[in-house]
C-alpha cells in the first residue's frame, strides 16, 4: 500500500472536519471511497484480486450518488458519444473521445463533462466545462486505467439535465506504471507547453487545437526503484484554455489524466487574437503559455 494513501484514509475517516470538507469536494470524497475500497482489497492492488472483489463492490451507485446526489442521468444518445479502446495498448496511456453531437449555442449547449473511470483510485479523471464560444464539446484526452472497468462521460447541458455515455475497458495497472521520464528530466521540463493547430484558423466557424503539457502527473502510486519509496503525488489541477478574452475550456483534474497531460478542444474565433492557457498543478506551481492565431485569408 503506498504510504500516500493511509493517512489521506485515516485522516478522512476520523476528522469530522475532513468530512465537511469531503462533502464541498466531490473529486476528494469519490477518491475516499475508492481509496477504502483499495484497503479492503489490498495487497491485490490493481490485479485480479482486486478486480473480483471491486465487482461486488458495486462502486458506481457510490460515486454516482458522491457526485449527482440522486439526479436523474439519461441515456447520452443523440447527445453524446464516448469513444474508447476496448483493450488498452498502454494502461498508462489510454485514448479517449468524447464526441458532442449538439453544437454549443446560447440556447443549449453542454456546460460539463465528467470523465469517470469507475475501478480507478481517483475515479474522477476530469471535469470538462465549456461555454457557447467553445463552439464544439467534444475533446480528446489520454488517461491512466488501473484495472478492467467502465469509463462514463457523463454530461451536464446548460438546462441542468445529465446525459452519460459508457465503454469497458480492459487495461490495468495504469495508475503505478512507471513514469517515463527519471525525476530529474520530468521537473527540468516541467510547465513547458505545445499548441497544435489541426488546420489554418477560419473565422466564424468551429476550430481544433490540441495542448500538450510537460508534467510528470504523479499519481502517488508509483514506486521509485532506487529509493524504495513512492513517488509523492503531483500532477495538473486546473487546466483554463481563452481565445482573446473569452474562455473556451477548464479542466478540473486529477491522478487519472496520464503523463504529460493532452488535450484536443475546439473554439470558435469571431476575430483574429490569442490562445492563452493557464496550467495549475497539486504543489500551487503555474505556468501560463500564449500563442497568437492568424485567421487565413478571406477566399
Amino acid at each position: 500500500m503506498p504510504r500516500l494513501l493511509t493517512p489521506l484514509l485515516t485522516r478522512i475517516t476520523l476528522d469530522p472536519g475532513l468530512r465537511s470538507e469531503r462533502r464541498r469536494a466531490p473529486m476528494m470524497q469519490v477518491r475516499s471511497i475508492l481509496f477504502l475500497a483499495i484497503l479492503a482489497i489490498a495487497p491485490g492492488f490493481g490485479g485480479g484480486e482486486a478486480r473480483a472483489a471491486s465487482d461486488n463492490l458495486a462502486i458506481w451507485p457510490d460515486i454516482k450518488a458522491a457526485l449527482f446526489e440522486g439526479r436523474e442521468i439519461h441515456d447520452g444518445a443523440g447527445l453524446l458519444q464516448l469513444e474508447a479502446p476496448v483493450r488498452a495498448y498502454d494502461a498508462a496511456i489510454v485514448p479517449i473521445t468524447v464526441v458532442a453531437e449538439i453544437p454549443q449555442t446560447a440556447e443549449r449547449y453542454i456546460r460539463s463533462v465528467h470523465l469517470i473511470i469507475d475501478e480507478n483510485p481517483a475515479p474522477v479523471a476530469g471535469v470538462f466545462h465549456f461555454t457557447p464560444d467553445s463552439g464544439s464539446a467534444s475533446f480528446s484526452t489520454r488517461v491512466r486505467v488501473n484495472a478492467y472497468t467502465n469509463i462514463r462521460a457523463i454530461a451536464e447541458t446548460s438546462d441542468g439535465e445529465l446525459y452519460m455515455a459508457t465503454r469497458f475497458v480492459k487495461a490495468a495497472g495504469g495508475c503505478s506504471a512507471p513514469a517515463l521520464k527519471d525525476a530529474e528530466s520530468a521537473m527540468a521540463n516541467i510547465g513547458k507547453m505545445k499548441l497544435k493547430q489541426t488546420d489554418d484558423v477560419v473565422l466564424q466557424e468551429v476550430n481544433q487545437a490540441q495542448i500538450l503539457i510537460s508534467h510528470p502527473n504523479y499519481s502517488g502510486m508509483q514506486f521509485d526503484q532506487i529509493t524504495r519509496t513512492y513517488i509523492p503525488a503531483h500532477f495538473v489541477q486546473k487546466i483554463r484554455v481563452s481565445y482573446g478574452d473569452r474562455t473556451i475550456m477548464t479542466v478540473d483534474a486529477d491522478i487519472s489524466l496520464s503523463e504529460n497531460p493532452s488535450v484536443h478542444f475546439h473554439y470558435l474565433p469571431e476575430a483574429a487574437g490569442a490562445i492563452t492557457v493557464e496550467v495549475k498543478d497539486s504543489e500551487g506551481m503555474t505556468y501560463d503559455r500564449s500563442w497568437p492565431m492568424t485567421p487565413a485569408p478571406a477566399s
